[in-house]
């Protein structure tokens, strides 16, 4: 198995864990840092925030993924479906795992799902289309 298999998402779901259980739910609303803008106004980051953004960030890298078809991919995306039902088992069950950031994790896991398997289609389609005019 190769590494390119590895759903990404399971990084932003072992994170969320660190910061929530070993710091405390509270934790993910700690502040950063803080920028003053040309507006006047002040964007906090926080700990959730950056959860946030790594998810969105390795989100993006899975979708790139998703468009190469080899076996490598098909196993990543079964193992994105076993992610997506880990983290939405967790949502259920782990009470620190009722927030808006975690539930963002959940939903940027099933769009790894569902477009992983759509966009494997169509590529699957696009060779399959390729390889007939030859």
């Amino acid at each position: 198995m190769s590494i390119r298999a590895l759903p990404l998402l399971v990084f932003a779901f072992v994170l969320y864990n660190v910061i929530a259980l070993s710091l405390g739910e509270e934790a993910l609303g700690r502040q950063i840092f803080e920028l003053r803008l040309l507006s006047g106004g002040i964007w906090k980051f926080t700990w959730g925030d950056l959860v946030l953004l790594v998810t969105l960030l390795l989100l993006f890298v899975e979708i790139v993924k998703s468009t190469f078809t080899t076996t490598s991919t098909l196993i990543d995306h079964a193992l994105s479906m076993i992610v997506f039902m880990a983290v939405g088992a967790e949502f259920l069950i782990v009470p620190q795992a009722a927030t808006s950031v975690f539930f963002l994790i959940l939903v940027a896991s099933l769009i790894d799902v569902i477009g992983g398997y759509t966009i494997g289609i169509r590529v699957a389609r696009r060779d399959l289309n390729i390889g007939a005019d030859q």
